[in-house]
């Protein structure tokens, strides 16, 4: 049996149209973007479509668009950027951000080079807790950072609601919508923010590309230095051609695929609390989070009593992908700390798992995968 691949919260197969759109850029037309030479003018254009195409996704201007090496790459060069400390005043994130706004905050904030930082709340929906947004957001706020889909629980936060906060108090809004792409609708004017940040791989594009929407680049300073004729001067370094060229090519292919994900997460549910209950087991599962305030692409399940990591690699010899949290965090033994920031104790942190969609995934599949997960459930429990 082919693996059946259910972790797409951390990374999607490519696209076949757009491997075929990358091909030529990997052999025949690999010049650099930067010379003057007809096969340099070639690739200069085909970078330009594809930020043509990245920016038309979001509904932004492509000279807005700055091509990065991934979400993280983007969320850093915001965080780095003077605006992060100009005034030393205050910085607002959620307290459910992935670990390239934790982190980095965490090292800036330890070296001296970053205003001080206040944890927004979030509720046991998974979303932010908004009546402790709008006590902490003042005039004196320089930066909100509050991403749009959670990578671990598919929370959906207000970030409509957010933007027009922070345009009020004269705030700049980064929004890290990276699990939203392809998912949920996303339009910078409508968010009403300053600073996206976009990853290529999920949404079946290449690795190792990204995109950082920045609506005014006077306000942001690069983060790789380098020829100022890359990425308008706000990125050093030679221009990934290809994988821009598949990143564009994955956006032009993205899609609103809801309710898609929806009826692949009734029949995975469905079936899973239906092999559960043949063999016995009641009231076990429960969803971490607000299924009508979550994306349908991700379902973050608890089962009692029953080990999330064990039950991933009892999954993984048989075929079934799955994961227990974050990719980048799945060598740590500790739990999640977006799930104990809903309230959910340390154990109950450990005795979950994430099950992400997409759109290769069939009926037949997830139907499958909970059969499999009901089987490895039994025999974790009755040891």
């Amino acid at each position: 049996m082919a693996p059946i691949y259910l972790d797409n919260a951390a990374t999607t197969e490519i696209h076949p149209d757009v491997l075929e759109e990358m091909r030529p850029y990997l052999k025949d037309q690999y010049f650099n973007p930067s010379t003057l030479y007809s096969g340099g003018r070639e690739a200069a254009r085909a970078v330009q479509k594809a930020r043509e195409q990245v920016a038309k996704f979001i509904n932004a201007d492509p000279m807005q668009i700055i091509f990065t090496s991934g979400g993280t790459e983007a969320n850093n060069t915001v965080l780095r950027s003077p605006i992060s400390f100009k005034s030393r005043k205050k910085i607002l994130i959620s307290a459910s951000e992935h670990d390239s706004i934790m982190n980095t905050y965490g090292v800036l904030r330890r070296i001296g080079e970053a205003s001080p930082v206040e944890p927004i709340r979030i509720t046991s929906d998974g979303v932010i807790d908004m009546d402790d947004f709008k006590e902490k957001l003042t005039d004196d706020t320089d930066l909100v950072s509050v991403m749009y889909v959670n990578n671990e629980t598919g929370a959906i936060n207000p970030v409509l609601d957010i933007g027009k906060m922070c345009m009020e108090h004269g705030a700049f809004f980064h929004t890290d919508c990276v699990q939203a792409a392809g998912n949920e609708k996303i339009d910078v004017n409508e968010i009403q923010c300053d600073f996206i940040s976009l990853s290529s791989h999920k949404i079946h594009g290449p690795k190792g590309v990204g995109a950082l929407y920045v609506k005014d680049k006077s306000e942001l300073s690069p983060l790789i230095i380098g020829g100022n004729g890359h990425e308008m001067g706000m990125r050093g370094g030679t221009e990934n051609v290809a994988g821009i060229v598949g990143f564009g090519k994955a956006c032009e292919l993205a899609g609103k695929d809801s309710v898609l994900y929806a009826e692949l997460k009734k029949e995975f549910l469905d079936s899973l609390y239906y092999s559960l209950s043949q063999k016995g087991f009641f009231d076990i599962v429960t969803i971490n989070g607000n299924p009508e305030k979550s994306t349908a692409k991700i379902i973050n399940l608890r089962i009692k009593g029953v080990d999330g990591e064990t039950l991933v690699l009892m999954l993984s010899a048989t075929g079934i992908y799955i994961s227990a949290g974050a990719a980048c965090r799945s060598h740590e033994t500790t739990p999640s700390y977006v799930l104990t920031a809903m309230g959910l104790s340390p154990e109950e942190a450990m005795n979950s798992v994430r099950i992400a969609f997409s759109r290769f995934n069939s009926e037949t599949e997830v139907i499958v995968a909970a059969r499999h997960i009901a089987d490895c459930v039994e025999k974790l429990l009755k040891n």
